[in-house]
């Protein structure tokens, strides 16, 4: 029998509601994200490889995704109902995202965001008439989704307006940014907080964590396939290739030896920074996966902070975020800036060969410090 309700009444679910966890649509929409990120990803590298990386167009295409991403998750948390209208909405937003991936060749190769914008358009959209809905049938929380409308309508009527006049300056940019990061902030103050699940959050945030390792993954093999077509596989190639996967693996256990489901729900005053701070860590992970791609398929050209900068903005953000909503992180500060200090050190001594093998050395160690600190628990 179909388990699915036609239409089920909006409301607040309980922030302590019992075996929360990703819904099977809620991985569905993830999959949406792959597709972009790998677009962006795919970009960088090949901008890194042209010996012109263009990070500032990575960062502004790659805010778009995290974005829509980060708003879609914490609107879900808190009124997801997974009925007919709630499935088909989240569609929509699914479809802008896919828009969005299909103009980030355009904005890379000529500075074009008109398929960016209009996919983004979409995807907002999309969750404007979540909110709206909430606001119609959550009575206590109606201000609060009301403002969360207002605020996007206002984003949005800025969007359009760099589509219709296909400019989109930096100023321009940045101040638009600086707006949609105020709109929850201002949505929530003085009201009805949204009731996000705290452990419900902390998987959402570790499984887009593993998206994007996936993608480096992706990256790499993508570059280890162009390496054996032209035939230069060798000791180099060998070497950097293993190193990377090593690398990667360290990362993705530094990250999940941290309880951020526990210290979200003891310090949710702090969720803002926790949730804002994620925007560079996960950044530094798509721009990781270039790297990786471009170290991997040509292992004699120098790209070394390509790959030593992400890890290096990765090491310091997990620390950070996580030291707002824990008390004793298991990554003790002095040990992640001594980390910090090497990985940004590499490429003024070593190749680029060197240089991936040697941050997996120093993630490596610093995984096992971190496992050999007395009292430590895994997460």
């Amino acid at each position: 029998m179909p388990t699915t309700r036609l239409r089920i009444p909006m409301r607040a679910r309980p922030i302590d509601e019992p075996h929360r966890a990703s819904s099977p649509l809620e991985l569905l929409f993830d999959l949406t994200f792959v597709v972009a990120v790998a677009a962006v990803t795919a970009e960088l590298a090949h901008s890194i490889a042209a010996g012109h990386a263009e990070v500032l167009g990575f960062l502004q295409v790659f805010f778009a995704i995290w974005w829509a991403w980060m708003n879609f998750t914490w609107f879900a948390s808190s009124y997801d109902t997974d009925d007919l209208p709630y499935r088909l909405l989240t569609m929509v937003q699914m479809a802008g995202v896919l828009v969005l991936a299909a103009g980030v060749p355009a904005a890379a190769a000529t500075g074009d965001y008109r398929t960016v914008l209009i996919g983004y358009l979409i995807m907002r959209a999309g969750l404007l008439l979540q909110w709206l809905r909430a606001a119609y049938e959550d009575r206590v929380r109606r201000r609060t989704a009301l403002r969360y409308a207002v605020g996007i309508v206002t984003t949005q009527v800025g969007w359009a307006l760099a589509l219709v006049f296909a400019d989109l300056a930096l100023p321009y940019f940045i101040a638009l940014v600086m707006l949609e990061l105020a709109v929850p902030l201002w949505a929530e103050w003085r009201h009805p907080a949204t009731n996000w699940h705290p452990h419900h959050i902390a998987e959402r945030y570790g499984l887009f964590v593993i998206i994007l390792l996936g993608e480096s993954v992706l990256a790499a093999s993508r570059g280890v396939e162009a390496a054996v077509t032209a035939h230069a596989v060798d000791s180099s190639f060998v070497l950097v290739a293993g190193a990377g996967l090593v690398l990667l693996f360290a990362l993705w256990w530094l990250y999940f030896l941290h309880p951020a489901g526990e210290g979200l729900s003891e310090r949710r005053a702090y969720s803002y920074h926790w949730g804002y701070g994620h925007y560079f860590l996960f950044a530094a992970l798509a721009a990781l996966g270039a790297g990786l791609e471009v170290a991997v398929e040509h292992t004699a050209q120098n790209i070394g902070y390509a790959v030593a900068l992400p890890v290096a903005v990765f090491l310091a953000m997990v620390w950070l975020v996580h030291a707002q909503i824990i008390n004793l992180p298991v990554m003790r500060r002095e040990y992640t800036l001594i980390s910090v200090v090497i990985v940004l050190a590499l490429p003024l001594v070593l190749s680029t060969v060197g240089v991936v093998v040697g941050c997996a050395a120093v993630v490596v160690l610093l995984v096992a410090v971190v496992l050999s600190q007395p009292g430590h628990r895994q997460a």
